[in-house]
């Protein structure tokens, strides 16, 4: 008869330290409050999703509300801090309103649950944020370079917060519709928006980019499409007016083949 064996004794969990269990429920909350929204998630949900008990979660934030303030405050600092570098990285004014427009899609793309949260959930009392005072935040910030480079061209800087509000808004509400098509991808967003900010309705570029040097080629390209098709406007013009003229002069003949002299006879008949 075999002799008889313990089983091997199982391994013990390793205990979560403090700073470990709160990262742990703000990732479990973040992904919760971005599925159900904060009255449709309960303390109950985080708990188990945990493997802790109700009272861990009011220990670490109080309840749920608690929670999701500081869910909702990172995602706001960490968008602002992201759209503020891009701003302030780029020296030509063009590369500022790229560069911001590609970090919110890149912040999308890469934090869906919290932009969710941001754009749809944010309760105005639980701290910081709602997606108005990012917004807000943002524009404060473009408004102060556009005032910059209004004072420069002499335009008058008084309406800079009234155009920081358009550009912010435009790419924020992109943003928000790129959220769930996710398509075309994010650079070809970005270029499209700054095609339109920057260019405007009549000047929009046919192959927008983000690279400087791609543009260039376009510009080039679209040169000399023009040039082809200003010659051939001109030629045509040419063509048009010689058959004018030679319309014209057909017409003079015709007109003098045709004519008889009304004058009378010298000699009239008796």
């Amino acid at each position: 008869m075999d002799p008889v064996t313990d089983p091997a004794p199982r391994p013990r969990r390793k205990r979560m330290t403090g700073k470990e269990r709160r990262e742990q429920l703000l990732d479990i909350g973040r992904t919760l409050f971005a599925e159900r929204g904060l009255d449709g998630t309960s303390v109950e949900e985080i708990a188990s999703a945990a493997g802790v008990s109700k009272p861990v979660v009011y220990e670490h934030f109080g309840g749920k509300e608690g929670l999701y303030a500081v869910v909702v405050d990172r995602e706001f600092e960490r968008l602002l801090s992201l759209v503020t570098e891009a701003l302030n990285s780029a020296i030509h004014y063009r590369s500022k309103l790229e560069k911001a427009a590609l970090a919110l899609l890149e912040y999308i793309e890469g934090h869906p649950d919290g932009f969710r949260i941001l754009v749809r959930d944010s309760h105005g009392g639980t701290g910081t944020g709602s997606y108005a005072s990012l917004l807000s935040e943002i524009a404060g910030e473009v408004e102060y370079i556009l005032a910059q480079e209004f004072d420069r061209h002499d335009y008058d800087d008084k309406f800079a917060p009234l155009y920081a509000q358009s550009l912010v808004g435009m790419v924020a509400l992109t943003g928000q519709w790129w959220l769930d098509v996710r398509k075309p991808k994010r650079e070809e967003v970005a270029a499209h928006v700054v095609n339109l900010a920057w260019n405007g309705l009549a000047g929009l570029e046919p192959k927008p980019s983000l690279d400087p040097r791609q543009r260039r080629k376009e510009m080039e390209r679209a040169e000399k499409r023009a040039e082809k098709a200003a010659a051939k406007a001109e030629k045509a013009e040419e063509k048009a007016a010689a058959r004018a003229e030679k319309a014209q002069r057909r017409s003079r003949r015709e007109a003098e083949s045709d004519f008889v002299d009304p004058s009378p006879s010298p000699h009239p008949s008796v």
